[in-house]
């Protein structure tokens, strides 16, 4: 078991153990035989043990497993919108793919909701969140935050009933823009306040879903969108999330023309939004002053490798960052720039850039990069979880051994092989808020009845209909630089 509790992070425990009643981890600790027993007389019926690849002995009373137990992964930026776009408009930068993949799925699904409603049985959204909380679950992650920006900032309530009924943990984000974007979309900031308002008016039905102001870009949206939206976080005690400096000729184009001589960081200091409850995806462009304000106002950083990569938008200073007491969390980005949620493989891509191009092969080891995923993004999103302690949230994976490619694992080399050798296809059992999500690698069906195998079917059927609708669809311009 890998706690990552205080006081020691790096503790391993060769047999370890949770117990967990409802939502809320009731025991921590070493397993013995005798803590099994005392478990079994204590608990007796009611105790539910989970038991990928047992085995039992004579003498033991609970089987120990082949596997490895950890805090359930959390991914501090991301977008459910993505999923069906794998593959769609790849080798392009950043606005020109948002504007020949994003932009128009999401308009797509807007305008053919109706018939699309009629053929899948449920709204086209509903269908693409669920797939995204899908692939979540497959690959170990318990809670996000969802930036839900463009076409998708229309249907919150969508995207809140997947989140409920797959059973994680979400921080929604909700997207803004008034400038320099997709004509359609473009909102006021009154309009931007009313969303936000409405949505946290129907906010107390939802018990694993809340919503933060996350306007899109710095580029999209002026002083008179942004000031009002973060007295709104301040006011509602929420995050506030926007993507900052991800794509260079975005970033050279911002310092130019839109707010002369300011990087993103600099304007966003010079208008006041940037504090300890702000988190900038991306920041991979910074400027010579953009470290030490983002250290002064303790912002926070997600870094996204698989995305930044394959967008071609290049890698933040990551070790400066961290260098400088800058908090970084290692999130994945959204399926359709990264192609997958396989957040174990975006930090092993995290480490090898860094010791790249540093030649320094110390930095970032596995022990580091895999706080990344739990500890940091869970302080990141105020969470109560990314560790496994007493009173922490009932949130943790199961990573089997038995796969060729982690054997011979041993306590000494685990951290090093869940970085350097796992796939990310070893998650055997997923608990979140206390409920087993996927077990024996099979995610289970939500908690509304829906099926893993109805849920990709359904994205199946969009990614054909979605196909057909780019053959003869106008083209979409108007996006940051891509204009």
């Amino acid at each position: 078991m890998l706690p990552f509790a205080k006081p020691d992070r790096s503790e391993r425990l060769r047999d370890g153990y949770v117990l967990a009643d409802g939502n809320t981890l009731l025991e921590v600790g070493r397993y013995t035989a005798d803590v099994g027993r005392r478990l079994l007389e204590t608990y007796g019926e009611h105790l539910r043990v989970m038991a990928p690849e047992p085995r039992f002995t004579t003498e033991e009373a609970i089987p120990r497993l082949r596997g490895v137990l950890l805090p359930g992964f959390v991914k501090a930026h991301g977008h459910d919108h993505e999923q069906p776009l794998i593959g769609v408009a790849k080798d392009e930068p950043l606005t020109a793919w948002l504007d020949h993949a994003v932009n128009p799925f999401t308009r797509f699904l807007s305008l053919q909701k109706d018939a699309l409603t009629e053929l899948l049985g449920v709204s086209p959204q509903l269908a693409t969140y669920r797939m995204a909380r899908l692939c979540d679950l497959h690959y170990g992650i318990t809670a996000s935050m969802v930036h839900h920006c463009n076409y998708n900032k229309y249907h919150l309530e969508a995207i809140a009933q997947a989140n409920e009924a797959a059973g994680t943990k979400m921080i929604v984000a909700v997207g803004a823009q008034d400038r320099h974007y997709v004509a359609e979309i473009l909102d006021t900031p009154a309009e931007a306040i009313a969303r936000l308002d409405r949505i946290l008016a129907k906010s107390d039905g939802y018990t694993r879903t809340s919503f933060c102001p996350g306007p899109d870009q710095f580029f999209s949206n002026s002083r008179a969108m942004l000031i009002p939206l973060k007295a709104w976080a301040r006011e509602h005690d929420t995050l506030f999330h926007i993507h900052s400096a991800e794509e260079p000729n975005t970033t050279r184009w911002f310092k130019e023309s839109i707010e002369p001589g300011l990087t993103p960081v600099e304007y966003a200091e010079s208008i006041g939004v940037l504090d300890a409850q702000t988190v900038l995806a991306h920041q991979v462009h910074c400027g010579p002053n953009d470290l030490e304000i983002l250290a002064r106002t303790k912002t926070r950083i997600v870094h996204n490798p698989l995305a930044n990569t394959i967008l071609g938008s290049g890698m933040p200073p990551i070790i400066e960052m961290l260098a400088a007491g800058i908090p970084v969390a290692i999130s994945t980005d959204g399926s359709g720039s990264a192609d997958n949620q396989n957040i174990l493989a975006a930090a092993r891509l995290a480490a090898q850039y860094q010791k790249a191009l540093h030649q320094e092969a110390s930095l970032l080891p596995s022990q580091t990069l895999l706080e990344m995923l739990t500890v940091v993004p869970a302080e990141t999103l105020r969470l109560n979880q990314g560790e496994l302690a007493v009173g922490r949230q009932a949130d943790w994976v199961v990573l089997g051994l038995g796969r060729p490619n982690l054997v011979p694992t041993r306590l000494d080399n685990l951290t090093e092989n869940l970085i350097w050798a796992a796939d990310g296809s070893e998650i055997e059992a997923v608990v979140a808020s206390g409920r087993v999500l996927k077990e024996h690698g099979q995610v289970l069906p939500f908690l509304d009845g829906t099926t893993p195998a109805a849920i990709m079917e359904a994205v199946q059927v969009l990614s054909e209909r979605f196909a057909e609708y780019r053959e003869s669809a106008v083209e979409l311009r108007g996006t940051g630089a891509h204009r």
